[in-house]
């Protein structure tokens, strides 16, 4: 098979969550076992950071990546879902694997799938752990797919666990509560390895507490460990100032005020920041040489050095067009705040969203006043423009259902006065449509 033919078997053969949902989140880590053992468990033999949390989960990996390639480590980088082309999930120090390595992989181990019936992540994983220990990665920052405990990325041992935030999302697999959610996160702390929290949650913090203090692995919350000092964004980049509030047990400076460029300049990266700082912090306490210029280059160009898109991110001036990849409802909150942050006349928001999600609470939160262009993302699990177009209306929002992204987005843009604003999200997948390569 060539490289098309490999993806077509990989999306049509194997069980896929963009196309049958909670179907393919299998409830234990059997098959990744299994297929790693063929591998010669590839998992054993190179150093990890692993990432899992319900939002920010995906900037925090590719910004410690960035820091860590920069630093002049060999860094690989696992992350899902992707936008545009397969190979985004598996990088090292910011390039895509080939397409080569995906065929060979496929066709040399077509048996063993037909033998275990893997899932796709699975493979994915399985493929990711065999590149990163074939090409000798110095480290990998590995993130986490869904949940944390029975997620396939759950076989590593890594040197740092971290875990962003706890948030509504997946409940049908993960349970309808925060705190169950929470359990499922903290499923990635392991025995004696150090754990970084994004975000003190009052609702949730005794449960990472309990269960690092049964690890015993030394925890930390980096949203006690920094404060902003100043913060400003124009549409390209946030600039912070931020104060150390703790010093670490070892400090590479003892400098308490740092002030960054980031390239990602959604306000919710000032979260993310905290999270990937104290995971530095303890970084360096491991042995990594991660300077303070080394930190300061990497945070202003996470974009170029690991190719990430999809945050916060402008897709045109005239009119005015972002896209955003934030979907549940702490992610549209984030989101929201940042569309009141920039001047507009009239907002047009384009949104489509998968069918297997409780819709109500994101629809109740968005603004009654925009002008809304429904759609249906390009995949198996996208919900019908038409009936998301009638939820909405039910909660006051108006507009329009197209028969596709692209068709949405050129209605909202052809719309769009020189000063209004186009927003274009609601699902991961309406945006890997609009996207740039």
């Amino acid at each position: 098979m060539n490289y098309q033919q490999t993806l077509d078997y990989l999306y049509t053969q194997l069980p896929m969550f963009t196309r049958v949902g909670a179907s393919a989140f299998k409830k234990d880590l059997t098959n990744t076992l299994a297929l790693c053992e063929k591998l010669d468990n590839p998992q054993h033999k190179f150093k990890s950071i692993h990432v899992g949390g319900t939002n920010g989960k995906g900037s925090t990996s590719h910004m410690l990546a960035s820091i860590l390639q920069t630093a002049g480590y060999k860094t690989g980088l696992y992350t899902s879902p992707h936008l545009k082309d397969f190979r985004e999930r598996i990088r090292i120090n910011g390039e895509m694997i080939s397409e080569q390595t995906v065929v060979d992989f496929v066709a040399h181990h077509q048996a063993d799938f037909e033998e275990i019936e893997p899932s796709f992540f699975e493979m994915t994983v399985a493929l990711a752990f065999d590149v990163f220990a074939k090409e000798q990665v110095d480290i990998a920052v590995v993130e986490v797919g869904l949940g944390g405990r029975l997620d396939s990325t759950n076989i590593i041992t890594p040197l740092l666990s971290v875990i962003t935030n706890i948030g509504w999302d997946h409940m049908n697999m993960l349970g309808d509560t925060l705190e169950l959610i929470a359990g499922e996160k903290a499923g990635i702390i392991k025995p004696g390895i150090p754990v970084v929290i994004g975000e003190h949650q009052p609702e949730v913090s005794e449960i990472f507490l309990n269960k690092a203090k049964k690890a015993r692995s030394p925890i930390e919350f980096a949203s006690e460990n920094w404060e902003i000092l100043s913060q400003s964004s124009d549409l390209n980049l946030l600039s912070v100032e931020i104060q150390r509030q703790v010093l670490p047990t070892f400090a590479f400076s003892e400098e308490p005020v740092f002030k960054f460029l980031l390239d990602l300049p959604g306000s919710y990266q000032l979260k993310n920041l905290k999270t990937v700082l104290s995971a530095v912090d303890e970084l360096r306490e491991q042995g990594f040489n991660i300077t303070d210029e080394h930190l300061a280059t990497a945070l202003q160009n996470v974009k170029k050095l690991t190719g990430l898109h999809g945050r916060w991110e402008v897709l045109n001036t005239t009119p005015l067009t972002i896209c955003d990849t934030g979907h549940n409802p702490e992610g549209i909150e984030e989101v929201l705040k940042n569309i009141s942050s920039v001047p507009y006349k009239q907002l047009h928001f384009v949104i489509g969203m998968v069918n297997d999600k409780d819709i109500t609470k994101v629809l109740a939160m968005l603004p009654k006043n925009a002008i809304y262009y429904f759609c249906r993302p390009d995949i198996p699990r996208g919900l019908d423009a038409e009936s998301l177009k009638q939820k909405a209306e039910s909660l006051g929002l108006h507009g329009e259902a197209f028969v596709s992204v692209k068709d949405a987005v050129r209605a909202a843009q052809s719309a769009a006065q020189a000063n209004d604003l186009v927003f274009v999200g609601g699902s991961t997948f309406v945006v890997a449509e609009v996207s740039p390569e």
